[in-house]
């Protein structure tokens, strides 16, 4: 059940929605994947101009919930780019360490966790799966189209449960 008396909360991803993961994805491309690099190169993201001001203009009507594929322990680089490139403060919602399972799962699973207590206004994110299966559910979605897309991150998306 909501409370119509909150204000709603709008869901961001942010790998390609608002971080441009361009200058990583060679990582992704290697075999195996260097997942330890591909992480620590995430502060280096430059901010994707849509998408951060969607975030903006959308944080004056509504709470700011950030949903990334990104594991826990990336914690304190991400909040520490969230804050270097002023974006709205957040709850930020992280899978965990050793969670393999598809981004399209993890997402869906926090997003109906979020809707029990709060009216959720729309996802914006770059992974169709995510973005097909939110709409399925009965979420609004807002479908972050500006970064240029990476075959090999949506592979590591769907397949390897990583990001």
């Amino acid at each position: 059940m909501t409370d119509s008396s909150e204000r709603r909360i709008a869901v961001f991803d942010l790998d390609n929605t608002l971080a441009d993961t361009a200058h990583r994805q060679h990582f992704l491309e290697e075999r195996p994947r260097n997942w330890a690099a591909f992480f620590s190169a995430a502060p280096g993201d430059p901010p994707l101009t849509e998408g951060v001001a969607l975030a903006l203009e959308t944080a004056r009507e509504c709470e700011i919930v950030y949903l990334t594929g990104r594991p826990e322990r990336c914690r304190r680089d991400t909040l520490a780019w969230l804050v270097a490139h002023g974006l709205p403060e957040g709850r930020v919602h992280m899978r965990g360490n050793a969670d393999r399972r598809p981004a399209r799962f993890t997402k869906l699973e926090v997003l109906r966790r979020l809707a029990r207590d709060r009216g959720i206004r729309f996802l914006v994110d770059d992974d169709e799966l995510v973005c097909d299966d939110a709409e399925r559910a009965g979420f609004t979605v807002v479908r972050a189209r500006w970064a240029a897309k990476s075959a090999a991150l949506e592979d590591a998306q769907e397949r390897e449960g990583r990001t």
